[in-house]
């Protein structure tokens, strides 16, 4: 069969979807992927995968919805060209576009997966501005459009299906629950810490956005750091500049100077970094399910995160961490300050978190499901 998946950025194929391609590959699949942001590099990446990289035009943080169905008419064309058998697209503007464009060009079956709903979908403390407001608006009205046509629409959470197709009353003809995109296990190796040395070493991997609960963080790191300043702190990540919540930079060069945390920017070998700390923090504001936190418990590590859709799927309260009140910085100083009371409690429940790891995003499990979703 002849399989197009549909994304933008390159590096979330052979970063995210490379076991899957290998998988449909091996099953004698044709894949062509489909990227809108590329370099020749990455394409190169996506051709050793086995899959036909394919470029399109698509502009992932524009706000022009005249050049959006230019270009998906244009991508329609491209997709009648190869005519497959099955149009896998995932990221909201490519299930959007891409469902359009594939049904212009009469594709059999059209499947999309919303990874996570998005800025516009996550309660801010402070509400949605005007600005916001309109563009999630559009975005509904855009879905309202594209998501019926699909054959099936693919969530990773429970809670995103009632918060976008009940409350929004968007008709689809098939929904499933991935519960994550998964993990190869193999490639994050649980890494036992067997002894425990001051000073606790706590990490945050993510996009530099508010809805990251980066802001939440700092503050949290500060109420620490009064009671235990020798605790250690390392944030990983670049500012999204595409994306509205992005960090200012003018606040990442205050954290920077501020000497309270490490930070080294983006990094290649994030397991490694991973393995060299004890606790894995992310206060997020909502998310699809993170993969950081998957690649954390996989190597061993107890979680601390937020009680929201996406978070609260890696997390069972007081068994392999911890999850907190959303926007509450005291309640995560309060768990931090725990494990650096309870220094035991870390392998105890590193342990939990690589047994819960195994069971729910082992990736081989995960892309049997997804591919039996894709009607293969």
């Amino acid at each position: 069969m002849k399989i197009i998946i549909l994304g933008t950025i390159a590096y979330s194929f052979y970063g995210f979807r490379a076991d899957l391609i290998q998988e449909l590959v091996r099953q004698q699949h044709t894949v062509y992927a489909f990227t809108s942001e590329y370099t020749q590099d990455e394409l190169k990446k996506i051709e050793k995968l086995g899959a036909i990289p394919v470029t399109y035009s698509l502009n992932r943080g524009g706000l022009n919805p005249l050049a959006d169905i230019t270009a998906a008419y244009h991508l329609s064309k491209v997709i009648k060209k190869i005519a497959p058998d099955v149009v896998f697209s995932y990221f909201s503007k490519p299930v959007i576009f891409g469902t359009l464009a594939a049904k212009i060009a009469k594709v059999p079956q059209v499947v999309g997966m919303l990874e996570g709903l998005g800025y516009c979908f996550t309660d801010q403390p402070d509400g949605l501005s005007k600005k916001v407001k309109v563009i999630k608006g559009i975005q509904v009205l855009l879905y309202k459009i594209a998501l019926p046509r699909l054959n099936r629409l693919i969530f990773l959470n429970t809670d995103d299906p009632n918060d976008l197709l009940k409350r929004y009353k968007i008709q689809v003809k098939q929904i499933n629950v991935l519960g994550g995109i998964g993990l190869n296990l193999s490639q994050y190796k649980y890494q036992s810490i067997v002894n425990i040395e001051e000073p606790i070493k706590f990490l945050f991997i993510g996009r530099l956005l508010k809805e990251k609960g980066v802001h939440d963080l700092i503050s949290a790191i500060k109420i620490v750091k009064k009671i235990y300043p020798e605790a250690y702190f390392t944030i990983l990540g670049e500012i999204d500049a595409s994306n509205m919540g992005a960090l200012q930079k003018s606040e990442l060069d205050e954290l920077i100077a501020s000497n309270i945390v490490n930070y080294p920017g983006h990094v290649d070998n994030v397991k490694d970094w991973i393995a060299n700390h004890h606790v894995f923090v992310l206060p997020s504001y909502r998310e699809g399910v993170p993969r950081s936190t998957q690649e954390a418990m996989a190597i061993g590590r107890p979680i601390i995160t937020t009680d929201v859709p996406g978070c609260r799927e890696t997390v069972i309260d007081g068994v392999n961490g911890f999850l907190v009140e959303k926007w509450n910085p005291k309640a995560l100083a309060e768990k931090m300050i725990y494990f650096i009371e309870h220094p035991e409690q870390i392998k105890e429940m590193g342990d939990e978190s690589y047994k819960l790891a195994q069971e729910k995003f082992d990736a081989d499990k995960v892309n049997k499901r997804l591919i039996n979703m894709l009607g293969l």
